[in-house]
């Protein structure tokens, strides 16, 4: 007993200590849209708070390397993005990042930035940002979603036409900036098994727009980060999402399907490879739903049959449970779906 117990609290300390949280943002200004911004007095306060409570701020690129090569990192590691290239991350995030000496990444799409000067960051501020350290990555050529297929394409035809188009994103990134790390944020948070599998065969990471902690084990095609802007930018909330451990959660092909019409998906099944929390203390929370019943098969999978169709748009399942061995911290688990109006007809972006 006691050799299994050793055995248990070293194998959770190795998990626990790769723990890390990746926060997204897009404008940090008082007059941009709510749904998209942070005052800078807020993202201060964030800032701040990351400071105050020791937390490891770290370029994205040694948390990514750190899951490649399976290293372990210091627990409470954070990395910080944005998404978008907004004039108002250079004065109004940029000088507060630089204060706290904090390093983070921009992420772009190429063909925005000759669209409108006062709003996107130019070529110019943009190398000059890559000189100074700051990641610069690839959000596609234009804001296109990845997976919303015209009527008169095929998905093929489509997949094609828009893996060209990142491909020539990262082209641009490079020729501008001297920086080619691969790196790809789906616009909107959206995206297919399809996509995933095109960014693994070509080397790309892809970085997605639902919760969850990230440990050693996470998709290197969904990497999660925690939206940090209105409305979820109050340090109350974030708190915990700082601390979240990752839940060790994996998905057979039927259930990594992420598009559906209303009302024809019913329910999902969840593999999971942790054990440090109460299966009575496992909770999932549908948006629009509400928290749904979990019924156990077996000792490592779960289901859940939703307690209603799933609501149009971008729908997300949070799964939480708190830790036995960290008191006051919770794994945590989000999966995206995008659901269809009947006739397969997409909801507005």
């Amino acid at each position: 007993m006691l050799l299994r117990l050793l055995a248990f609290m070293l194998c959770y300390l190795s998990f626990s200590a790769a723990s890390a949280v990746i926060l997204q943002y897009h404008h940090v200004s008082d007059t941009t849209p709510n749904s998209t911004s942070i005052s800078p007095a807020q993202f201060e306060r964030h800032l701040q708070y990351l400071a105050d409570q020791h937390f490891n701020v770290v370029p994205l690129t040694q948390l990514i390397d750190a899951i490649k090569k399976q290293q372990p990192l210091k627990d409470k590691t954070v990395a910080i993005t944005f998404d978008d290239a907004y004039t108002d991350i250079l004065h109004n995030a940029k000088p507060l990042l630089d204060q706290f000496n904090y390093p983070y990444t921009i992420f772009i799409n190429p063909n925005s930035i000759k669209l409108d000067s006062d709003r996107y960051l130019s070529w110019q501020q943009i190398k000059k940002l890559a000189e100074d350290g700051v990641i610069i990555a690839n959000h596609g050529l234009e804001h296109n979603s990845m997976i919303r297929v015209p009527d008169d394409m095929s998905e093929s035809q489509w997949l094609a036409q828009e893996t060209a188009s990142l491909v020539k994103a990262e082209s641009l990134i490079k020729e501008h900036t001297g920086q080619n790390w691969q790196y790809f944020a789906y616009p909107y948070g959206e995206y297919t098994p399809a996509i995933q599998q095109w960014l693994k065969k070509n080397g790309y990471v892809g970085f997605t727009q639902q919760s969850g902690a990230v440990g050693l084990n996470t998709e290197l095609t969904s990497i999660p980060r925690y939206p940090a802007s209105k409305p979820y930018d109050k340090l109350i909330s974030l708190r915990d999402k700082l601390n979240s451990l990752p839940l060790g959660i994996s998905l057979d092909k039927d259930n990594a399907e992420t598009i559906y019409e209303y009302n024809t998906l019913h329910s999902v099944s969840f593999n999971i490879d942790a054990d440090d929390f109460r299966r009575s203390q496992l909770h999932c929370y549908i948006s629009g739903l509400g928290k749904q019943k979990i019924i156990w098969q077996g000792e490592n999978m779960f289901t859940i049959n939703f307690s209603a169709p799933l609501p149009v748009g971008r729908v997300r399942c949070n799964c939480t449970a708190p830790s036995l061995s960290e008191p006051g911290r919770y794994y945590w688990y989000s999966k995206p779906w995008f659901i269809l109006k009947e006739g397969r007809k997409w909801y507005p972006l």
